[in-house]
């Protein structure tokens, strides 16, 4: 039988909500469930009622994605963990394409490549991100920059078991800390050349409305961690 995934979805007033949750539900992989984590959202929560039956709908207090994210984790039934952004979608082909690729690489953690498109759906660049031709080069190119799309990653829930959860102080930078953290734990973060998420750039989206604060964040993260990457793999 196929191993169960769990595909997360924090939600914070989002009007894109309701086209990430029917690209979950879209998945040609059956062995999925849909978890929408609301994090205290006050507004585009209607979106959402279509679907209560098919999903699982949590709600908490705001406290940032990070906090959406290991709610999200800790209430998972499936061995795999998927993240997708309220306002990104999924190629109806990706989990079932990655969780193949995993299972065939024996891998705890992988990501994939991804189009950006616009807020209204329109292509703005195909194959955004970095191209790898092995593990090395990603472990080389983390020293200099975060080259890893957190809503392309799927990883197995009993990692975070291991390496703990989000860690909600980098409010905008979790995921990059995340990636770092597992790099240095000795995890191989596996990737697939295939482009399989829609990462949308919009007026509203964190990445952009908090560039200071993720900038900042970025050094303290960094000043941690690429030491710690370099002895682990002997540059040092």
């Amino acid at each position: 039988m196929e191993p169960k995934v769990s595909i997360i979805i924090p939600f914070y007033n989002c009007s894109y909500i309701d086209q990430a949750i029917q690209s979950a539900l879209d998945q040609n992989y059956k062995n999925i469930e849909v978890i929408v984590v609301d994090d205290g959202s006050t507004i585009f929560t209607e979106k959402i009622q279509p679907f209560l039956e098919k999903i699982r709908y949590l709600k908490k207090e705001n406290g940032g994605t990070a906090t959406a994210l290991n709610h999200g984790i800790r209430a998972a039934t499936g061995e795999y963990i998927a993240w997708l952004s309220s306002d990104d979608y999924f190629l109806p082909e990706k989990i079932s394409k990655q969780v193949s690729f995993m299972i065939s690489h024996q891998a705890e953690a992988s990501f994939t490549n991804y189009d950006c498109i616009g807020n209204e759906d329109q292509l703005l660049f195909t194959w955004h991100g970095k191209r790898f031709k092995d593990i090395n080069e990603v472990y080389h190119t983390f020293l200099l920059y975060n080259a890893i799309n957190g809503c392309t990653v799927i990883i197995k829930k009993s990692v975070f078991d291991k390496v703990g959860y989000f860690n909600p102080y980098h409010r905008y930078t979790h995921d990059y800390e995340m990636w770092l953290r597992l790099l240095v734990n000795g995890y191989k973060i596996y990737y697939l050349d295939e482009a399989l998420t829609k990462f949308r750039l919009h007026e509203e989206s964190g990445t952009r409305k908090f560039q200071l604060e993720m900038q900042k964040d970025m050094v303290t993260i960094e000043s941690h961690y690429r030491p710690l990457l370099m002895k682990n793999m002997e540059i040092l």
